[in-house]
């Protein structure tokens, strides 16, 4: 059998004779589900009594109970259970898992998710285009529809606020798009005080984007931006964290993501600002769902299907909730002639629910992948060959030698610009703390609840930057934890990490700690160059006189 990818179902244009035939009854079906009931993602209702046809990879029709007779089709029993479009991801980091995108496909697919659009800034942040290309490559071997959303924001503000890896100019990203077909959006414009403001090399970016005619996606914070965002071509957005952030998006013509994810991590948005639907009567037409970041832990335990659950309990109907997780996002990147829905001519990516609208089957190309929640051999095949990445990814951290790991201890009296660490982690306070003499940092330590923070630029790229900061409420009771992520079996490890970081004492996940250096979200961030306010996009000295 040939691999199982995104390019086994042909183009439409060349099977429409082909499905005509087969929906008309003038030729058979290769595959009939029977014994479905079918979940309408146009309608949004539950449709009792269907059969499925299937040709090529592709819905021929779905038709009455009993309507194919004495054929050679496979046939599929679905013994009453729900048939549905399979779940369309509209923003997701596939390196945020710390697995390549074959290995995200498994876990993808078990939780009935069979599309998904990926914005690679963070390999994007360590290598630059190589790295981006590198993924476009993994991507499309993997037997999952993975469309890129390319990288808008590598450095995420500057080089006078941070030291990235790569530099991703105008010029790069046209050239991505010019040659990926499947690069079909500009990713999470994340410096979304520079583009407010007017600045030059954002507004190029959105440029190359706009003029190809891909869509901007977006990342702000804070009502007052909104208008300017949106007026510089900002289609999208998944970090309304409230009700009214989130009505103000969707009243500007800017799609909403609702994010769900663990409850205990910074990723669980959904439950506040799907209320701009239930509280204040907006419509949905124009929101869907996602992840955005997953460890690789959580993968399986809250992946997309979980997040349409949460919709659910928010206050959606299962029908509408489905809907935001499936045709809405497609609907928004123009794919919904393909994916989304179970109308005629679309890919045949679909899921068998339960009653509770959780996966027990997947078909992605008309190809059963997962039965009774269980990987099928088909699916196994596909992904016994992963990709390889280039030797270079695997040799990107660049420390410099002698490293002083932690600032002197202030001699005089002077005021302290601390961060905050609050639940979820998303934001982060900026607090001034008065420090005195002291002896030591431990007394510092145990007055106000502190300890270090560091940043070491990782990248070789600088004279060996070196940045510290202090924590204020991180909850460390002994010893350190550290990160080689910078926000920009696996699995089993990770679930170690976190019993240990719980055991520390941290107060906020190990995923929201990696967002500590993110100079795009507020009040206060600290990168190699120092502690960085947002949004005023300046550096701050860490001690000041008092």
């Amino acid at each position: 059998m040939p691999a199982l990818t995104r390019f086994s179902v042909q183009p439409l244009s060349t099977m429409t004779r082909r499905l005509a035939d087969v929906a008309s009854a003038r030729h058979d079906p290769d595959l009939v589900i029977q014994g479905a009931r079918v979940l309408s993602t146009y309608s949004e209702r539950i449709l009792d009594g269907r059969e499925v046809w299937i040709s090529g990879g592709r819905i021929a029709a779905v038709k009455p109970a009993g309507s194919y007779r004495n054929g050679s089709a496979k046939l599929y029993d679905a013994k009453g259970g729900i048939i549905a479009p399979g779940l369309v991801d509209p923003h997701i980091h596939i390196e945020s898992s710390m697995v390549t995108a074959c290995a995200y496909a498994e876990a993808a697919l078990l939780n009935g998710t069979t599309t998904i659009f990926c914005d690679s800034h963070e390999i994007g942040n360590v290598m630059d285009v190589a790295g981006v290309e590198a993924m476009l490559e993994d991507a499309r071997q993997a037997p999952l529809s993975i469309f890129l959303t390319v990288p808008s924001t590598v450095p995420a503000t500057s080089p006078e606020l941070e030291t990235a890896g790569g530099d991703l100019t105008p010029a790069k990203i046209a050239a991505l798009f010019d040659k990926w077909p499947e690069a079909v959006a500009l990713g999470e414009k994340m410096d979304f005080v520079p583009v407010a403001m007017g600045d030059e090399r954002s507004h190029a970016i959105l440029a190359a984007a706009l003029q190809r005619g891909r869509p901007v996606s977006g990342h702000v914070y804070g009502r007052e931006f909104v208008a300017a965002y949106a007026a510089s071509g900002v289609t999208d957005t998944h970090e309304a964290i409230d009700r009214d952030i989130a009505d103000d998006l969707l009243e500007a013509g800017v799609w909403l993501f609702l994010r769900g994810g663990p409850p205990t991590t910074p990723w669980h948005s959904l439950p506040h600002a799907i209320k701009t639907i239930t509280e204040l009567g907006a419509s949905h037409k124009r929101v869907a769902v996602c992840t955005d970041d997953r460890d690789a832990e959580d993968l399986l335990a809250f992946g997309l299907d979980w997040v349409t659950r949460e919709a659910i309990k928010a206050g959606m109907t299962p029908e509408q909730a489905w809907a935001m997780g499936s045709l809405h996002g497609a609907t928004r990147f123009g794919m919904e002639g393909e994916i989304g829905g179970m109308g005629g001519g679309r890919r045949a990516d679909l899921v068998l629910l339960s009653d509770d609208l959780k996966p027990v089957s997947t078909w992605y190309g008309g190809e059963l992948v997962v039965d009774n929640r269980k990987v099928t051999p088909v699916l196994d095949e596909a992904l016994s060959k992963p990709y390889r990445y280039p030797e270079t990814a695997y040799h990107t951290v660049k420390l410099p030698k002698n490293l002083k790991l932690t600032p002197d201890l202030p001699i005089d009296t002077v005021t302290a610009h601390t961060i905050r660490t609050e639940l979820p982690g998303i934001t982060l306070g900026h607090v001034t703390v008065t420090l005195e003499p002291a002896n030591d940092w431990q007394a510092h330590f145990d007055r106000h609840d502190l300890c270090f923070v560091t940043v070491v630029e990782r990248h070789g790229k600088s004279s060996g930057n070196v940045a510290h900061g202090l924590l204020n409420g991180f909850g460390l009771k002994k010893g350190a934890v550290a990160s080689s992520v910078g926000h920009h079996d696996v699995a089993d490890e990770v679930k170690a990490l976190k019993l240990e970081w719980e055991k520390a004492g941290c107060t906020i996940a190990y995923m929201g700690f990696n967002l500590i250096p993110l100079s795009v979200i507020p009040e206060i961030r600290i990168t190699d160059k120092g502690l960085v306010l947002v949004p005023e996009m300046v550096i701050s000295p860490l001690f000041e006189k008092a």
